[in-house]
């Protein structure tokens, strides 16, 4: 059974193996995210921990019984009680509940380990799997987005207001 996991430092490995395993199927629907991430990869991977451990981020991974990543799940730009949802899962794990699935429980954990109470998430109009992932995941639109928040897309943000449960 897959397991979402807080991002660690030995995780790297399978991270970097995930990214350069998916990344034509990430450049269709999101835009690629170049060479240097490649190729610093290990410098933005160890400023992403950083990030985490001063509460400005969580990063969590999909985690296969062995050992390789399905997904990456992340909250950023944690301020005020919300955070910006992204995420990404492997092409060979896509449209099988996965993601929605995921994005619930990261959704649970948002509200009862980070204490946030609203997440929101944006999406290309062209990205109709997202979107459907963040309406079943109780995400409701709120309006457009930026295009330079999406790499140049139009598109729209979501929204799920967090409720604790007990």
């Amino acid at each position: 059974m897959p397991e979402l996991k807080r991002l660690h430092s030995g995780h790297a490995p399978a991270v970097l193996a995930f990214e350069l395993a998916n990344r034509a199927y990430f450049a269709a629907s999101v835009s690629d995210r170049g060479d240097e991430f490649y190729d610093r990869f290990a410098d933005r991977y160890s400023a992403l921990l950083v990030e985490q451990e001063a509460g400005i981020s969580a990063f969590y991974v999909l985690v296969a019984e062995d050992g390789s990543v399905l997904g990456r799940f992340n909250l950023y730009d944690i301020a005020d009680g919300t955070a910006e949802l992204g995420y990404r899962v492997a092409q060979h794990v896509a449209g099988r509940g996965v993601a929605t699935a995921t994005v619930r429980e990261l959704c649970r954990l948002a509200a009862a380990r980070h204490g946030l109470r609203t997440l929101r998430a944006g999406t290309s109009r062209a990205n109709a799997a997202s979107q459907r992932v963040l309406t079943k995941a109780g995400f409701v639109p709120v309006g457009p987005a930026d295009p330079a928040a999406l790499g140049g897309k139009p598109g729209t943000w979501y929204q799920r207001d967090l409720v604790l449960q007990r």
